[in-house]
């Protein structure tokens, strides 16, 4: 007879469901069971701990649009999901956790892997719900998928209890949700789940303040790219000859070569001239972002009290919160950029045309005051700007690129030159976790088959999350690793510098070998002790077909300040406040 198993398998399998990354327990062995017989229609790809499971699940949804499934079993399984699902949730990601849990029979006597599940789960999931029957399980798992992907997204998660996975049906008559006809997976899996236009009002307000600014620039985010909003973003910009900016989650919405491309915006990673052109202007439409204080350079670009302020939200809750006086545009994206487009009329091609020029003029500034390295380096040790460079060179703009919070990040939202070819450009934004990226590319890899994977990491999140280099080995996974190694922990250690008087304190572990540590789980991997070796070592990486690393000692910020504007701001004397996250 069937079980809660195999009614569970059913039930992703008819949502489009065809990979879940998890960690095995004793409470999900009926699940497991299933999974091994009916591995040709879902993939589950076994990680080395339950939060990165998680992390992989996370970075699947965002480079497809399709809800990633991960798992994990009871007690301290769901401990370390519950790490792995925060940065989707601050973030916005919608993911379908799937918990197992002890025997309803157990609870309350002290069993060895019992916790409070959707409590645990409360702070980090938009929905939880545990199953008391078995029939229950397919509607379950339908409500769970379409709260991840309705309204804003986020991380979902479905616990089920032993008995009631290993259980058979209670009732006799069809399951609810079995009998449905299967739709096409695009359908039910495709973020957004709903597209909802804008109240007609706002939407009339907005149109007439774009149709008189005079300097309007779009802010566009991780909304924007869950949307699939690329495309009328920049018919719009067409439209109004109107300059997109992106948050870190936003990069690459739109082509990083258009002639309207701003680039990064905000307090990390952001092109000078792209900070001063959302200052200077008289209108900014946020989209799909949260305009938080690191979006927006602690809420002075834009100033609070400076330009009109639109702001495309699918939370009622988070439209225009954070700027008081915005008009507030609830729905999603791609839909209100339409509707935008068809109220406001073209500015003239002689605007269109000076706008552009502008910007082309700003951008080859940039470019020529940048274009050298000046600082002494010690021996063997390189500028990240240069080796992000190197990188494009050898990989190519379209490639999938994933990185850890710290020192990647800068240099990857300035330098890196995006695609406008969807979310291609994974950085961990929502809480910025470090350890992120090694799992991530694991999710990356295994959802678009054979294509490369670029993995820019630290020595200290290699620390957290080396056991995933065996994942990739065992998978023959794509994915090139690049170790950027300042021998501390750098980006708290600048904070010290900056701000504590230079009294550094737990920011300088030991050193550890990622070349060694590759080669012992199989990777090929090598140490590159100048640019030139650097760029042979990433060229001959772009044509393996395993993973494999390389390993690049970096400076400390202190010594190379990353392309962070309050820092910046710190060491030219301009300004000594700490930054508003």
């Amino acid at each position: 007879m069937r079980n809660g198993a195999e009614l569970l398998v059913d039930a992703l399998v008819r949502h489009g469901v065809d990979t879940v990354f998890g960690y095995p327990g004793d409470t999900s062995i009926a699940f497991y069971d299933v999974l091994a017989r009916r591995a040709d229609e879902i993939r589950h790809v076994l990680t080395r701990d339950e939060r990165h499971a998680g992390f992989a699940a996370d970075a699947y949804t965002r480079t497809t649009r399709r809800i990633g499934v991960c798992e994990a079993p009871s007690g301290a399984g769901a401990v370390y999901l519950a790490s792995g699902l925060a940065e989707a949730f601050a973030s916005s990601i919608p993911v379908l956790a799937i918990t197992t849990d002890n025997n309803r029979r157990s609870h309350g006597t002290a069993p060895i892997s019992e916790v409070d599940q959707e409590q645990l789960f409360a702070a980090c999931t938009k929905w939880r719900r545990s199953a008391t029957r078995t029939s229950d399980i397919p509607a379950l798992v339908g409500e769970a998928i379409a709260a991840a992907t309705q309204g804003r997204p986020g991380p979902v998660v479905l616990i089920l209890p032993e008995d009631v996975l290993e259980g058979a049906p209670e009732d006799t008559a069809p399951v609810p949700g079995e009998t449905e006809p299967a739709p096409e997976a695009a359908a039910v899996t495709v973020v957004p789940g709903r597209r909802d236009a804008a109240p007609a009002e706002p939407v009339r307000q907005a149109a007439a303040r774009l149709a008189a600014a005079e300097r309007p620039v779009v802010v566009a985010g991780g909304g924007a790219h869950l949307s699939g909003a690329g495309a009328e973003l920049v018919r719009l910009a067409d439209h109004l000859g109107m300059p997109v900016g992106t948050s870190i989650h936003g990069k690459g919405i739109i082509d990083e070569a258009h002639p309207f491309a701003l680039g990064v915006v905000g307090s990390n990673g952001a092109r000078d001239y792209a900070n001063a052109w959302v200052a200077e202007s008289d209108l900014v439409l946020f989209v799909g972002t949260r305009a938080n204080a690191t979006d927006t350079l602690g809420f002075t670009t834009p100033a609070r009290n400076g330009p009109a302020i639109l702001h495309i939200e699918t939370d009622t809750e988070r439209a225009g919160r954070n700027y008081p006086g915005s008009v507030a545009l609830v729905g999603d994206a791609t839909t209100v950029l339409g509707q935008l487009r068809a109220q406001v009329p073209a500015v003239p091609d002689s605007v269109r045309a000076d706008r552009a020029r502008r910007l082309a003029a700003a951008r080859a500034r940039w470019a020529r005051d940048g274009a050298e390295s000046t600082a002494a380096l010690a021996p063997e040790v390189l500028f990240p700007r240069d080796l992000v460079r190197v990188l494009g060179d050898a990989f190519g703009r379209n490639t999938w690129v994933v990185a850890d919070a710290g020192t990647p990040t800068p240099y990857l939202a300035c330098y890196w030159e995006a695609p406008g070819d969807g979310w291609r450009v994974v950085i961990p934004r929502g809480h910025g976790p470090l350890g992120y990226a090694v799992p991530a590319s694991i999710g990356v890899a295994v959802a678009h088959p054979g294509e490369r994977v670029l993995c820019l990491t630290t020595e200290n999140s290699v620390a957290m999350a080396v056991g995933e280099w065996e994942t990739a080995k065992r998978l023959g996974l794509p994915v090139t690793y690049v170790v950027l190694d300042n021998r501390s922990m750098a980006w708290i250690k600048m904070i010290q510098h900056l701000y504590a008087g230079g009294r550094y304190f737990a920011v300088d572990p030991g050193p550890l070998d990622p070349v060694q540590l590759g080669l012992g789980m199989g990777l090929s991997g090598a140490r590159a002790r100048s640019l030139d070796e650097f760029a042979d070592l990433a060229k001959k990486a772009a044509d393996q077909d395993g993973p494999s690393l390389i390993h690049v000692a970096v400076p400390e910020h202190m010594d190379v300040p990353p392309p962070v504007p309050v820092w910046q701001a710190a060491l030219s004397g301009e300004s000594s406040s700490r930054p508003i996250h």
